[in-house]
């Protein structure tokens, strides 16, 4: 009895911490359609897509302040690296940083060096921020499987 009233209690604690990531702007509906592709036969789906979205985003934000340090900036180098991000932030759910690249092309649009220099820092503050909660996240579900329990679905939630 003892091990399931536990379980539940994680599995609550789970569900309040997912609705904080998507009322605090995290995370938005597209984490959700990314939660519907994960079975049995892929458990670790999301996972896997998510760690992808920080090697990728890791490569993109050093390649982007690279870019912003030349002395003659080539922004629409800049502007296509700040396009992968922004993409790949969409794809996962990652709306705060989706957002942070979204006016941070309009300043590479601007030319405007200051702007673009002041949003890198941002997006690399959001990216930090959003890995954090995905961290968090997948260490709150393996000590929920761990005591045998399941993952409860984010269609609920709402």
């Amino acid at each position: 009895m003892q091990a399931s009233m536990e379980v539940g209690l994680m599995q609550r604690q789970w569900v309040e911490y997912t609705k904080s990531l998507f009322m605090e702007g995290f995370l938005d509906s597209q984490f959700i359609e990314l939660q519907k592709l994960q079975d049995e036969g892929n458990p670790d789906f999301i996972v896997e897509v998510v760690s992808l979205f920080f090697e990728d985003s890791e490569r993109l934000l050093n390649d982007l302040t690279r870019a912003l340090e030349e002395p003659d900036v080539d922004f629409q180098k800049v502007d296509g690296h700040v396009h992968q991000l922004k993409g790949s932030s969409s794809s996962i759910g990652a709306q705060r940083v989706k957002n942070v690249c979204i006016t941070l092309r309009s300043f590479c649009e601007e030319q405007n060096i200051e702007g673009c220099l002041r949003y890198l820092q941002q997006l690399k503050q959001e990216t930090c921020l959003v890995k954090n909660k995905f961290e968090n996240l997948f260490r709150m579900e393996q000590q929920i499987m761990a005591a045998g329990g399941s993952i409860p679905t984010t269609e609920l939630l709402f």
